[in-house]
């Protein structure tokens, strides 16, 4: 009986190993050689190229520059979720001496998204205020995605496909107040998770 189950063993192992879909590297292992030798070993160019997670205080930092009133206190409040939410952002807890998470998990892209998502009507109203987007509006008179606003918005110039997203997201919502929202939202959470 040992005998027996042994031989069904190697004989599945041998079949998984000659496989060329079970090795994981390209077809033509010259290519795979040469793409090791240009950009590392997969191990090291996974840390070395991704994005890393904003830190939660960065993220804040963000929030607050952006208009949003961390203090708020209502139920459903931007501030409110950010500041109860710091085990879902990764936050550190030094009292189990666990660090701040480096890498940006299914769970904390969510709940980024949705602080983003419940801040966005504090976003549309205050941003033109701040002193770093010198009046830029989110939206025009058309309440068409304006280039500044978002701009400002996301720390990085806003390329005409943000805003043919952003368009688009307005465009198809059930209504126009749930689309600006939604597009804030989005375009935001991409922006600062490397999207």
């Amino acid at each position: 009986m040992k005998t027996y189950l042994l031989l069904v063993l190697a004989a599945c192992t041998a079949e998984q190993a000659s496989a060329p879909s079970y090795t994981g590297h390209a077809q033509d292992p010259w290519q795979e050689l040469e793409r090791t030798e240009r950009e590392g070993p997969p191990r090291y160019t996974s840390r070395l190229h991704s994005c890393a997670k904003m830190r939660v205080a960065t993220f804040g930092n963000v929030l607050a520059s952006r208009g949003v009133d961390l203090a708020a206190t209502g139920e459903l409040s931007a501030g409110r979720i950010y500041t109860t939410s710091a085990s879902a952002l990764g936050a550190a807890n030094y009292a189990a001496r666990v660090r701040e998470t480096s890498e940006l998990g299914i769970a904390t892209a969510a709940k980024l998204f949705d602080i983003y998502l419940q801040a966005a009507p504090e976003i549309i109203a205050n941003l033109p205020q701040r002193a770093a987007c010198a009046g830029a509006q989110l939206f025009d008179a058309a309440n068409r995605c304006d280039a500044r606003g978002f701009s400002c918005l996301m720390g990085i110039p806003a390329t005409t496909e943000h805003l043919a997203v952003c368009n688009e997201t307005v465009r198809r919502a059930a209504d126009l107040e749930t689309g600006k929202q939604l597009a804030v939202a989005v375009l935001a959470a991409a922006a600062h998770t490397c999207e």
